[in-house]
């Protein structure tokens, strides 16, 4: 009765005689459940995501829970005390609370577990999606009925930041733009290579009139004209030329893929690269493949040999470390492979993320990502952000890769066909569109980059942008 009166509150006073007090604890407790069904249950993803970003609303279901927990234990300590024999042995009374701890602890860990997890998240989100956000490049006419700002797409720029010990700030060494057709969820994803050079600004901008021909400092290196330098260059050289930003290398960098791709980019995420090892290792690690000795450490323009390498295989398990240099590691390779790897390496992330290892490992793994992401995201748009990556996660997702061809060069690139391409990517011919929808295998590139080709005979190189197709929709 003890255990029943546990899972059904009440019950053990009913059981007791003690009527209308177990009718009153078993209607409210029918009222918690109904309630909670009644809200969750019209559009759970919808509901679960809103509550996810709702700050308030977390602290106030942690509370919620807390005092639940105490009333749910009173009621079971009550309800033992109340059903146990009067006359008993000593032992019967000792087992007895044995059995009451032993329920307790089980009814609580959930509960315990879902109020940290509560603040938590309450946490996560104030310290990455603050309130106060300031940006120069982000849309203005956003609202909760129109989060899109009446935008057919909505363009989101991922940068990886490779900055950590022995580096001065932080170099965005990877440059992915993601976008999202915000009916269908479509997706296209434009990488650039980070050397490429001369990058344009959108006309309108300050850094336009300061960069009219690209990005060109003229200090004497060309690495400080290479796409990668003008996260750190710009608030270095032109501090405040932007405007009002919590972040003028974001800010500098979204305007120079804007020029350069020749369409609007509205958000970024940068993360840290130093710090997806902490990822990785909260996790238990991810599995990829190696076609290719994979240099930790060593410099190439310095003469500096690698300490080690990560040797080819299928199936490697990697665990922080050794999947930082994985995606890292550039020592006897270049930019486009370490591309590839480090898609690779998000790819395996991915799939090593199960929900039991988010539930089991998400304390570490939001201690974690306090300290690495960061983004001009607004706090009202997280959800509708995540509602529109549900849509991503059932459409196509294609992804167009600028390498070094006849056509592009990142020494000197031609912007009028990098752009000529991207709206080609975004707006392509219907009867092209339809051709391709009815052979996807006569794609480019049909090796994946992430399966083990080392016992493939090698490809020759492509010599336009690569187009891949990395996913279908659900109907294909």
């Amino acid at each position: 009765m003890t255990v029943l009166a546990a899972m059904v509150p009440g019950s053990g006073y009913l059981y007791a005689g003690r009527r209308w007090l177990g009718l009153l604890i078993l209607a409210l407790w029918a009222g918690v459940l109904g309630l909670v069904v009644w809200y969750f249950g019209r559009d759970l993803r919808t509901k679960l995501s809103d509550l996810a970003f709702d700050t308030a609303a977390l602290k106030v279901m942690a509370v919620l829970l807390a005092a639940s927990l105490l009333t749910w234990a009173f009621v079971v300590l009550t309800s033992y005390r109340l059903v146990r024999p009067r006359a008993r042995p000593r032992w019967h009374t000792g087992a007895g609370y044995l059995t009451v701890v032993l329920v307790l602890l089980v009814g609580a860990a959930p509960i315990v577990k879902a109020a940290q997890y509560a603040l938590v998240q309450a946490d996560l989100v104030e310290t990455v999606l603050p309130d106060d956000v300031l940006s120069a490049t982000t849309p203005q006419d956003v609202t909760e009925e129109d989060p899109w700002a009446g935008q057919e797409r909505v363009n989101v720029l991922l940068l990886g930041g490779d900055g950590g010990e022995g580096r001065t700030g932080v170099r965005t060494d990877t440059v992915i733009l993601v976008s999202m057709d915000t009916a269908s969820g479509t997706t296209t994803m434009f990488s650039l290579p980070r050397n490429m050079m001369y990058a344009q600004f959108p006309d309108d901008s300050a850094l336009h009139e300061i960069y009219p021909d690209g990005f060109r400092t003229n200090q004497g290196d060309a690495g400080f004209d290479m796409l990668n330098a003008v996260y750190g260059q710009v608030p270095l050289l032109h501090p405040g030329v932007l405007g009002e930003s919590d972040n003028e290398g974001a800010d500098a960098v979204k305007l120079a893929v804007s020029g350069s791709l020749g369409i609007t980019v509205d958000y970024y995420v940068l993360v840290n690269l130093e710090g997806f090892k902490t990822i990785v290792d909260a996790i238990g690690g991810i599995t990829v493949n190696i076609n290719e000795p994979v240099a930790i450490n060593g410099n190439t323009d310095l003469g500096i040999p690698p300490t080690g390498y990560l040797q080819p295989g299928p199936d490697q398990e990697l665990d922080g470390f050794e999947a930082l240099w994985f995606a890292r590691g550039r020592y006897g390779s270049d930019d486009y492979a370490r591309m590839d790897r480090q898609r690779c390496a998000v790819d395996a992330l991915i799939e090593s993320a199960d929900p039991l290892t988010l539930v089991r490992k998400y304390t570490d793994l939001a201690a974690a990502s306090k300290d690495i992401l960061s983004t001009d995201v607004p706090r009202e748009l997280a959800s509708p952000l995540v509602q529109l990556l549900l849509k991503v996660q059932g459409a196509k997702i294609r992804s167009v890769v600028f390498r070094a061809s006849e056509k592009f060069f990142s020494g000197d690139p031609d912007y009028d066909y990098v752009r000529d391409v991207v709206d080609k990517a975004l707006n392509p011919p219907k009867k092209k569109a339809k051709r391709k929808a009815e052979k996807p295998e006569a794609i480019e590139n049909p090796v994946d980059a992430c399966a083990y080709t080392a016992d493939l005979p090698a490809q020759e190189p492509t010599e336009e942008p690569v187009e891949v197709l990395v996913g279908a929709s659900n109907e294909d």
